[in-house]
C-alpha cells in the first residue's frame, strides 16, 4: 500500500489524511512544522494526553473548546486553577470529560512553571530531545523512539502526568521536532525547508 494519496490539489499527501476532512488542512499547514511558542507545545502536550484511548480527530474537532476551556493553553493561568476548576471542566460538554487527564493538565501545568524557571522557557527544554538524523526511523513506521522514552522518563522525573512515551513521540511528530512526513508527500520537503531555517532556542541552563 502506497503511503501516500492525491491530496485535493492532485498532489501526493500522507495517506492518513484521508482518514477525515479536517486533516488535510492540519497536515498541509501545521503538523512537522517546528514549533517554538510555550503555550502552542503546552497545548500539544496536554491534548495528545487527551487524545490517549481515543482518536485525533475526536481532539482535533474539539480542539477550539479545549483552547476556550484551558484559557489559551497559557500554563500560568491554569497553574492556579483549583478542585473548583476541575469540577467545573468535569461538566462542559465541549472538552473530554475525564478527571484525570483534565487533573493532568493542572498538574502539568505547575510544573512548566518550573521547567521556564530552569531552562528559560518550555521550548528550550522541549528541544533539547531533538534526535540526530542518524537516529530515526524511515517516515511513520515507529510510534515510540529513545528520544520521546527519554523525555517521557524526564517529564515522569519531574511530576508530570499523562505524558507516555507514545504521547511524547506524537507530539514531537507534530510539534517539527522529526519531520515524519511520508516520503513523496509534497509537505515533507516544505516541513524540510521550515526546520532548516528554524531557530533553535536555547537554554539559560549551562549542561
Amino acid at each position: 500500500m502506497s503511503a501516500t494519496i492525491p491530496g485535493p490539489d492532485g498532489r501526493p499527501r500522507c495517506r492518513w489524511c484521508a482518514a477525515a476532512p479536517e486533516f488535510m488542512p492540519y497536515h498541509d499547514s501545521e503538523w512537522g512544522f517546528p514549533v517554538d511558542d510555550d503555550h502552542r507545545l503546552f497545548e500539544k502536550l496536554c491534548l495528545e494526553g487527551f487524545q490517549s484511548g481515543l482518536s485525533w480527530r475526536t481532539i482535533l474537532a474539539k480542539r477550539e473548546n479545549f483552547r476556550s476551556a484551558f484559557l489559551g493553553f497559557d500554563f500560568d493561568c491554569i497553574a492556579r486553577f483549583m478542585d473548583a476548576d476541575i469540577e467545573r471542566l468535569l461538566q462542559d460538554p465541549g472538552i473530554v470529560r475525564h478527571r484525570g487527564k483534565i487533573a493532568a493538565v493542572v498538574n502539568n501545568a505547575r510544573h512548566a512553571q518550573e521547567l521556564v524557571k530552569q531552562e528559560g522557557s518550555l521550548a528550550a527544554y522541549v528541544w533539547r530531545f531533538e534526535p540526530k538524523a542518524s537516529e530515526l526511523s524511515p517516515p511513520q513506521t515507529a510510534s515510540v523512539s529513545a528520544a520521546s522514552i527519554a523525555m517521557s522518563k524526564d517529564l515522569k522525573k519531574r511530576g508530570w502526568s499523562f505524558v507516555g512515551p507514545t504521547t511524547v513521540f506524537a507530539f514531537m511528530q507534530a510539534m517539527g521536532l522529526i519531520n515524519d512526513h511520508a516520503e513523496g508527500c509534497v509537505i515533507r520537503d516544505k516541513a524540510a525547508a521550515a526546520r532548516a531555517t528554524f531557530r533553535r532556542p536555547t537554554s539559560i541552563k549551562r549542561i
